[in-house]
């Protein structure tokens, strides 16, 4: 035997454990990988706030365990971000649930302030219209009595403004 087919055949050798030792350490590593998920417990709080965590919270029992993989997506098969199920029905998460409160309880604040806005306009255009002798106070308490070119368009701009908040 030359020396080098004696090499080829040491290195052959070699290389055949060195491949049999790789693959029984990539079996070993496959469930390693899997069982290094990391978790991540997401619950709401008292007051309606989302919650993450690493570990479980202690006085609820309502929470929900989300498994990270160590490159950062769900452990979740076939769960990709912004994709959904389109017969899926939409459901607001409890933090949605309290801003659409919040915004629906602005909304009926702000009609009710334009309502009384509007009556407030109305009750004084016929304080206007009614005649007789109008005042207004002035800074230091004292009544400024008006004049028919005031009242006049006193009247004028309590008239638009009626036009463009009470419809």
């Amino acid at each position: 035997m030359t020396s080098i087919s004696m090499f080829n055949s040491v290195t052959l050798k070699n290389a055949k454990k060195l491949l049999v030792g790789f693959s029984f350490l990539c079996t070993l590593a496959l469930p390693m990988h899997a069982s290094h998920a990391i978790q991540v417990y997401k619950s709401v709080g008292d007051h309606g706030e989302v919650k993450y965590s690493q570990h479980a919270p202690l006085n609820h029992n309502n929470f929900e365990v989300i498994e990270f993989r160590s490159d950062g997506r769900q452990t979740t098969p076939g769960q990709m971000a912004g994709k959904t199920d389109p017969n899926q029905t939409v459901t607001q998460s409890a933090e949605e649930q309290r801003v659409a409160q919040l915004e629906a309880r602005i909304k009926e604040q702000e009609a009710q302030a334009n309502a009384q806005r509007c009556q407030s306009l109305r009750s004084n255009l016929t304080n206007l219209n009614v005649g007789g002798r109008i005042y207004e106070m002035d800074a230091n308490g004292k009544r400024q009595y008006l004049d028919s070119r005031e009242i006049e368009l006193k009247r004028e701009r309590v008239q638009q403004a009626i036009n463009q908040y009470c419809t």
